[in-house]
């Protein structure tokens, strides 16, 4: 009697305390999981980074949670750290391209990446932010053309003569 109190007591904090696994929801979810978490809002952002930092809980989705990062581009460009805008990038573009739903979705996943990369800026100083958010536009508009970053030399150069 007391371990069925015990559960039922962890059962009911985890719920409370938000540690209940999102993964009881069916599977059958996971289109609509996939384009809550590719959407270029603040809470999706967040929601899909709890997701990566806890992966086991969604486990039974299936989910391609690999990553190259910025690709053949610097993660960290001119001391920006793009690694997490990056990261979401490549979970939309591999997972739609699993679910065999890519072109339906590339334009949404691209700007979503893109004003991920402007938030991340947006947490550097004033003076360096218009450095950040050349290379965030430079960022973007390889992906909307090429499909994964790629930043030239010069693109660095020419944000880095932004700095202060």
């Amino acid at each position: 009697m007391s371990r069925r109190i015990a559960i039922i007591l962890a059962a009911a904090l985890a719920t409370v305390f938000g540690l209940a696994q999102p993964a009881v929801a069916a599977p059958a979810d996971k289109t609509a999981v996939l384009a809550s978490w590719t959407q270029a809002n603040t809470t999706s952002y967040n929601t899909w980074n709890s997701a990566r930092s806890n992966q086991g809980a969604w486990a039974a989705y299936a989910f391609n949670w690999s990553t190259d990062y910025c690709s053949s581009s610097p993660d960290n460009p001119l001391g920006f750290d793009f690694r997490l805008s990056c990261h979401r990038h490549d979970f939309g573009y591999r997972n739609y391209k699993d679910a065999g739903q890519f072109d339906a979705n590339k334009a949404r996943v691209d700007s979503a990446f893109y004003s991920d990369l402007k938030r991340k800026c947006g947490t550097y100083n004033v003076a360096v932010r218009p450095a950040c958010l050349s290379l965030a536009w430079t960022y973007y508009q390889a992906v909307k053309a090429f499909g994964s970053v790629v930043a030239t030399q010069s693109d660095l150069d020419r944000a880095e003569q932004l700095l202060p």
